[in-house]
């Protein structure tokens, strides 16, 4: 008869909780791009060609991490440095939940470790700088052709007698907000004009989206949707093997596991996720008790 019982209220904690799971997931408002598509742009930091190379890393990861969940990954802008490095690149990110995964991944990330140009063994500290950009659907914002001045010139770069011949790069200037957006990754004009056209939808529906959350949301310590540019939110230190996310606290190690962007890099996501709702939950509780007084 105990061991009977020992099963059943081993039964009944695990069903309490789902049933918190699903109570919580009720009360939690979801925001208006989870289920978007995104834009992932990465750029180097402070650290001359060591940060350009930390960033190539990373965003191998993320493409990596994008395999993993089973979604696409289309690079928009990609801009390496003469060591192999990367200074800027943009990529659109497709999937089930994609936004929703990756919307707390904004902000400077750190990485501490000896360069491969050191010869005397010092540990550096670089930074580059992740964006998230919600992509919009046709219903969530709408352009005016007129508030776009549209400028093509020749791309700059490598690219032989295609760069010297062809003006298929493509620059498009929204008027109102002077929000800007190039492209020349591909040979076709057209193209290119419409990878630029699809970067600034989402930096506007960016920005449209963080005014309003930080009305929602500006006491939360993660916020949900920015892009965090100024924020360190994560340190990789390599001599300790470990990566932390300063908002939550958390430490992983194994290092090269997580720059491989598969089960770790989704751990630290999970948690991320886990404490903003949790901070949802808060407020909440703290609205309705002062809803009560």
């Amino acid at each position: 008869m105990r061991t009977l019982a020992n099963t059943e209220i081993e039964s009944c904690q695990e069903e309490i909780e789902k049933l918190k799971h699903q109570i919580a997931g009720l009360l939690i408002q979801r925001e208006e791009a989870d289920d978007n598509d995104l834009i992932v742009e990465v750029t180097a930091g402070v650290g001359g060609q060591e940060a350009m190379l930390f960033t190539a890393e990373v965003f191998d990861m993320y493409q990596h991490y994008a395999s993993h969940k089973n979604w696409s990954f289309d690079i928009l802008e990609y801009y390496p440095s003469d060591l192999g490095g990367l200074r800027h690149a943009t990529a659109s990110v497709g999937g089930l939940e994609a936004y929703k995964n990756l919307k707390f991944e904004g902000g400077v990330h750190r990485v501490q470790r000896v360069p491969r140009t050191e010869k005397q063994g010092r540990i550096h500290t670089s930074t580059m700088t992740i964006a998230i950009l919600p992509q919009p659907s046709e219903i969530n914002l709408v352009i005016n052709p007129k508030d776009l001045r549209i400028e093509t010139k020749r791309a700059s770069g490598a690219g032989g007698q295609h760069v010297n011949t062809t003006d298929s790069a493509v620059r498009i200037v929204h008027i109102p907000t002077g929000v800007v957006s190039e492209c020349q990754q591909e040979r076709s004009q057209i193209k290119n004009k419409e990878k630029a056209m699809q970067v600034l939808r989402a930096k506007l529906y960016s920005m449209k989206l963080e005014e309003e959350t930080n009305k929602r949301y500006n006491a939360r310590k993660i916020q949900i949707g920015t892009k965090g540019r100024s924020e360190k939110i994560r340190t990789y230190n390599f001599p300790q093997d470990r990566v932390t996310d300063h908002r939550i606290g958390m430490s992983l190690h194994n290092i090269e596991g997580f720059m491989l962007g598969e089960e770790l890099l989704d751990e630290m996501i999970q948690s991320l996720s886990d404490y903003a709702d949790y901070e949802s939950l808060m407020d909440i509780i703290s609205e309705s008790s002062s809803e009560d007084l």
